[in-house]
């Protein structure tokens, strides 16, 4: 096992940070459909500082009675028929992404994933609601402890929308790209990674 799982394993106290983004048909996780969720890894170079690693992906179909509020699909632009999306069952999509996850927690010599998100609440409340659901009673993520990058950007840039973060950061947000799981959860991923980085100094 390298210095580089060493250190992984370590930093987080065991805790594999894994990046969350879902996009929804509501804001209400116990009636409202889950309907893209995006998956980003961290990785950890030889000098201990992150960098963002793979993306994983998935369209879901809504459950059954699943509400779509015609607010939330115009924002985050996703029809729920349109037969280019290839959604799959919630279960299927969660045990395909929980896959290479528990994968990575293996690789890295890790106990647990940590959901990382933007306002982190909200993507862990919808997850564990798809997950109940789902009937699935063994999954990899800490059911209550999250790293939310809201609260991060207050911290070290004095912002908490993610655009302004990322524009405090030096990078280049593109708002037309906004709310698309995989746009979001990457930028979230990128800006975790400078914000961790940036405490290199002041943590172990």
């Amino acid at each position: 096992m390298g210095n580089d799982v060493l250190t992984m394993a370590k930093r987080f106290r065991g805790f594999l940070p894994v990046i969350i983004d879902v996009e929804t048909g509501g804001l209400d996780h116990t009636t409202d459909a889950l309907l893209e969720i995006a998956m980003v890894f961290v990785t950890m170079n030889e000098e201990g500082f992150l960098e963002v690693g793979e993306t994983y992906h998935e369209h879901v179909e809504p459950f059954e009675g699943a509400r779509l509020d015609p607010e939330s699909l115009a924002l985050n632009g996703i029809d729920p028929d349109h037969p280019f999306r290839f959604a799959v069952d919630e279960k299927i999509a969660l045990e395909n992404l929980f896959v290479p996850v528990k994968e990575h927690l293996a690789r890295m010599g890790c106990s647990r994933a940590v959901l990382v998100g933007h306002n982190a609440w909200f993507d862990l409340f919808f997850m564990k609601s798809a997950i109940a659901r789902a009937g699935i009673n063994k999954h990899p993520f800490h059911g209550f402890t999250t790293f939310d990058t809201a609260t991060m950007g207050a911290m070290v840039f004095g912002e908490t929308v993610l655009a302004r973060i990322a524009d405090a950061a030096g990078l280049r947000f593109d708002r037309n790209k906004a709310h698309s799981a995989i746009y979001d959860a990457e930028m979230t991923a990128r800006l975790f990674c400078i914000m961790i980085n940036a405490c290199r100094g002041i943590t172990p």
